[in-house]
């Protein structure tokens, strides 16, 4: 499989594409004015203890303060600055304990350090957590998993050493799992005690990368640590990488042929920041010179163009219908004018195993997180049911975000979960609609021209005028002059006084005024 990662730089915006055999399997976007927070280290001081909400405000410096819930916050005992011992390894499975009372974890004034988990959404906070992870390229450093550490990095008296070692679901192999865990344990003691989490990058690399990579987290962390002590609340300690860098860290591995940058400068960042953390792809790096732009070139601002409409067409001539609302997306399958080749069930199966393909890629493109409600076409068939879901949970093995599939609900429809951390695809790039206030619809110009009768009445038996004046859009006033001329003459003779009309260029659809005169 042939996978590219293409990077369009532009001053006030960054947007990186990763591309498989041609075709565009995710777009992120990172503005100069609005970049993301997730990954941010802060000192923080608590606004607000909710203990209805099991939940406190914490401001961190930002326009609104983040949100931080008990499920979220560790449990320590009073100090000045609380430095926070991070979440499990991700493949443990760790009991569930009901949380704390938040009024036990935190009180209003408290320093402390968090991290930001989920972006600011519309007009919500950021979401926070105390349970600090902080990454490399091939390690997840967890700053005193088995203790509690202050915040100059010491240890807590009467914590241990041992440091506790996790590693990526995503590595399969029980061997190759097996041998990180082991060469990462040989490393010995570090000096910052800590948990690690091994990342999927770190796939076949040596010890001696694992060792290098530990280093560098340790010293990032004592950095931070020292900033805590040192610094006044709210202060930024830690930010993560741009958009372009974080791709190198994050993304780009052995799998990835070329990278193809159209800024120099950016081109020569990037080079840079391989030359020093992934030596072996300095070759696949290249800069893009042409005159016509690199997201024209492989098609991809067509597809962005196409992520944005509600309507996706499948090869087949079925099609899915996407419907983002703020508290779920759901999306509906429809064969649309494929009518197959044999029977009625093999259509509805061949649509809905091309469309559980195109869902899982939609959900990247678009970034869709939170509830998803999945109407795929009903199935008689038990057997083509189960094949239709093993097929989603395979193409969602590719999603770098975290999902889960509930089942099938008693309607027949399919319930699932995506982690999310950032604004969707629709959301950076749109706002809505100023005619219809994002409700995707209309008032018909009936609707319109009947509320205008209803007003005039309301305002000739409220007030004394010599006659009506409406001001309104050109197809309202067309009907009310034409088809509902009629009614207009009867409405003029109960109230006894002239209606004037008055077109106005400006006006919505939707929008009147009633004027005495």
């Amino acid at each position: 499989m042939s996978r590219e990662i293409l990077m369009n730089v532009t001053p006030r915006e960054t947007r990186v594409a990763l591309v498989e055999n041609g075709v565009l399997q995710d777009i992120f976007i990172e503005r100069t004015r609005k970049r993301g927070l997730v990954g941010n280290i802060y000192k923080g001081r608590v606004k607000r203890v909710l203990p209805g909400m099991q939940a406190a405000f914490v401001d961190v410096g930002l326009e609104r303060t983040a949100f931080l819930h008990a499920s979220d916050a560790v449990p320590v005992p009073y100090r000045d600055v609380v430095v926070p011992r991070p979440a499990a390894e991700p493949d443990a499975a760790p009991e569930k304990k009901a949380s704390e009372s938040i009024t036990g974890l935190l009180r209003e004034g408290q320093d402390i350090v968090v991290q930001v988990i989920k972006d600011q959404l519309g007009s919500k906070g950021a979401r926070l957590t105390t349970q600090i992870a902080v990454p490399s390229r091939y390690l997840v450093f967890t700053p005193d998993v088995q203790g509690r550490t202050n915040v100059a990095g010491g240890r807590m008296p009467g914590t241990t050493g041992t440091p506790h070692i996790g590693v990526s679901q995503k590595i399969e192999s029980a061997d190759e799992r097996q041998r990180l865990k082991d060469a990462l344990a040989m490393l010995g003691p570090a000096e910052l005690e800590g948990g690690y989490i091994v990342r999927t990058l770190a796939e076949g690399v040596s010890a001696q990368e694992l060792s290098a990579d530990r280093e560098f987290l340790q010293k990032l962390w004592a950095s931070i640590a020292e900033r805590a002590a040192a610094e006044p609340a709210p202060r930024l300690l830690y930010e993560d990488l741009p958009l372009v860098l974080r791709t190198m860290r994050d993304l780009v591995g052995m799998e990835i042929e070329q990278v193809r940058v159209d800024s120099r400068e950016t081109y020569q960042r990037v080079l840079d920041f391989a030359a020093k953390f992934t030596p072996e792809l300095t070759g696949r790096i290249e800069h893009y010179p042409g005159e016509r732009p690199i997201f024209d070139l492989y098609g991809v601002e067509d597809e962005i163009q196409k992520a944005l409409e509600r309507r996706v067409q499948l090869k087949s001539g079925g099609y899915l219908v996407i419907d983002q609302t703020e508290a779920m997306t759901t999306i509906d399958v429809n064969t649309g004018a494929f009518v197959g080749h044999r029977n009625l069930d093999e259509t509805i199966f061949k649509t809905n195993l091309e469309a559980a393909q195109a869902i899982a890629r939609q959900l990247r493109l678009r970034n869709l997180g939170g509830i998803i409600i999945l109407d795929f076409i009903d199935m008689q068939n038990a057997e083509h049911r189960q094949q239709v879901l093993r097929a989603l949970e395979k193409a969602l093995e590719r999603d770098r975000v975290r999902t889960h599939i509930s089942g099938v609900s008693a309607l027949g429809l399919v319930e699932m979960t995506r982690k999310r951390t950032r604004e969707s695809l629709g959301h950076v790039l749109c706002e809505p609609c100023p005619v219809c206030k994002g409700r995707g619809e209309l008032k018909s110009v009936e609707t319109v021209c009947y509320e205008i009768f209803r007003e005039i009445l309301r305002a000739a038996r409220q007030f004394e005028a010599q006659r009506f004046l409406v001001l309104a859009s050109q197809e309202v006033v067309d009907l009310l002059l034409d088809e509902e001329s009629a009614s207009l003459a009867e409405l003029e003779e109960f109230v006894g006084k002239p209606i004037k009309f008055q077109v106005e260029s400006q006006y919505t659809q939707e929008q009147y005024d009633v004027v005495l005169t």
